[in-house]
């Protein structure tokens, strides 16, 4: 029975890591940032999107809170979309992977939203703060620019 639980689980770990690596954007829940309005984390109040205001920008699904959001984001899209296309930054500085995020991690650093996996015990926003943030942005964005372009 064991072995048929291990069997499933790695299946599953397969499957979820063989969706990172085809997909260029993050799309959790079937939205960038599992659905939480990208604009709303400039006002430093990240808060779900409603179904109601969404929008499809370059192939990416997103969502917001308000008409007043939706108009903000589409007045200036590159301002509010996330760095590397909501992958986890840390993830995407240390290894060039591609690693979902918790929407309710993030930082907004040069005028840039970044977003970061935390999960149990492992929290990569505090991770990037302590390890030099300009440094791993830097090598972050090669590793982002190599990404785009394999595709």
């Amino acid at each position: 029975m064991k072995n048929y639980f291990l069997v499933i689980a790695l299946m599953w770990m397969s499957f979820e890591f063989y969706g990172q690596q085809e997909a260029i954007y993050n799309e959790q829940n079937g939205f960038i940032a599992k659905g939480y309005d990208v604009v709303s984390y400039f006002e430093k109040k990240p808060e779900k999107g409603i179904f109601n205001f969404k929008v499809n920008y370059k192939g990416a699904h997103l969502m917001f809170s308000s008409q007043v959001h939706l108009e903000l984001f589409n007045s200036d899209p590159e301002k509010y979309f996330p760095q590397y296309g909501g992958w986890c930054a840390y993830a995407m500085a240390v290894s060039g992977q591609k690693v979902h995020v918790n929407p309710k991690t993030y930082e907004i650093r040069d005028a840039k939203l970044y977003l970061f996996y935390n999960r149990y015990f492992d929290n990569t926003y505090s991770k990037w703060l302590n390890e030099n943030p300009e440094k791993l942005g830097l090598q972050a964005d090669k590793y982002w620019d190599q990404i785009k372009n394999s595709l």
